[in-house]
């Protein structure tokens, strides 16, 4: 009897042996990409701002995000747009939960972002005031990793000094500065504005990708390049980050652009179609779509001035 037990037993741990390794599999296989998101994102966004089809672009937005925990690019601003369209059409796009959703992803920007007065009407319309909307900000600013905060605050002061007699910035505070994201990497990750914001409380800025670019000028620029990689696939780099990284050592070195960023490599750029096929192999957005999405933002900005 006991004998049968304990086979029984075994057939069953065996089950629930093979179960458990097609979960993890599954789990594996199924690692949301964010490249995938932004170039979808890139493709929904040209539906609305070059073909003036907003109600379409809502519906491919409303499903993307069903898949994806939402982004919200610096300029594209996808997801609040999604929210800002939805209403203005009278489309479902879930009230308060993805107005409270939204909050994290501005947070960073909330100094900036607390002048928008149009932003707190919105939230108001649907039945939360701005105290609400602000004590969510300092939720948020909980949550982020005061060690790191700490440890980039000092990089982010190192990474602009300069030498008082040449007035250029020393390779050796690049070196030291590598050292503590490779840290970072290898214990928390990449230190997104999700982990350390974008200024501190003592008004230290601190926009990685400035902080890639010095990476460009230094031995550990080829680590850099590959392993960041991953980061842009996990969401917690942009791809412009990266992008303006790859492009700054290809600026020092005299290489043809990949990307294409500057205005300045119009002359250089003979082959669009291989620029374009570069910048979505990371998400980032074809030369056209950027150009009018820069326009746009430029426009907006002087609107507000």
């Amino acid at each position: 009897m006991n004998l049968f037990i304990s086979k029984k037993h075994s057939q069953i741990s065996g089950v629930f042996l093979i179960i458990s390794f097609f979960i993890l599999s599954s789990c594996r296989n199924n690692k949301v990409d964010y490249i995938a998101y932004y170039n979808s994102v890139n493709s929904i966004d040209s539906i609305y701002r070059l073909k003036n089809d907003t109600l379409t672009a809502l519906k491919k937005y409303k499903k993307l995000f069903r898949k994806y925990p939402p982004k919200n690019d610096e300029r594209m601003e996808e997801y609040e747009n999604y929210i800002k369209f939805s209403d203005k059409y009278s489309r479902n796009f879930g009230k308060k939960k993805s107005l409270y959703k939204l909050i994290p992803l501005v947070a960073p920007y909330w100094k900036f972002k607390r002048e928008d007065s149009d932003f707190f009407k919105l939230y108001k319309k649907y039945g939360i005031d701005s105290i609400t909307v602000e004590q969510k900000v300092v939720e948020w600013k909980k949550t982020l990793n005061k060690q790191l905060i700490d440890s980039f605050r000092i990089a982010f002061i190192r990474d602009q000094a300069k030498d008082s007699i040449t007035g250029q910035q020393s390779l050796d505070n690049f070196r030291k500065n590598a050292k503590l994201l490779k840290w970072s990497l290898e214990n928390y990750g990449y230190p997104s504005m999700q982990k350390i914001g974008l200024e501190t409380e003592d008004g230290v800025f601190m926009p990685m990708f400035i902080y890639l670019n010095h990476m460009a000028q230094i031995e550990d620029y080829a680590y850099f390049k590959t392993k960041l990689l991953d980061y842009i696939k996990s969401g917690d780099i942009p791809p412009r980050d990266y992008a303006e990284m790859i492009e700054r050592y290809i600026h020092i070195n005299h290489l043809k652009p990949v990307y294409g960023l500057k205005s300045t490599d119009e002359e250089f750029i003979k082959d669009s179609i291989n620029i374009n096929h570069n910048r979505r192999l990371i998400g980032l957005q074809s030369i056209k779509l950027r150009r009018k999405i820069t326009k746009e933002f430029l426009k907006n900005n002087l609107k507000k001035e």
